[in-house]
């Protein structure tokens, strides 16, 4: 089993920042991909952006430009950069953590809310 234990969250005005981090522990061996997702009130949960171990990325459209999703492989930690934030930024947010498409495991969540 993989713990995923995320921190960083909180509430920011708009064109601020925050950094998330995500620990992964247990049976961390064989990740392969990690990343974020967020979901805000009344929507489904969105992929906000992953990252390889290899260091390949991937963005929501939305997102690019503004947030940098990078890892420590040697700690199996993932980090995201949050700047510029806006409103619509505002849900929680969670860490995933990836060894194959039948293989997935979730953070806990953190709240990310930016004010106007």
């Amino acid at each position: 089993q993989v713990r995923l234990v995320e921190s960083g969250g909180g509430l920011v005005q708009a064109g601020g920042s925050l950094r998330l981090s995500c620990a992964a522990s247990g049976s961390s061996f064989g990740i392969n991909t990690m990343g974020w997702y967020r979901q805000a009130p009344g929507k489904q949960r969105e992929l906000v952006a992953t990252i390889s171990t290899s260091g390949r990325t991937n963005y929501l459209d939305s997102v690019a430009g503004r947030f940098t999703i990078t890892i420590n492989t040697a700690k199996n930690t993932v980090y995201l950069q949050m700047n510029s934030l806006k409103p619509e930024d505002t849900a929680v947010y969670y860490c995933n953590a990836q060894k194959s498409a039948s293989l997935r495991y979730w953070g806990q969540g953190t709240q990310v809310t930016v004010s106007s």
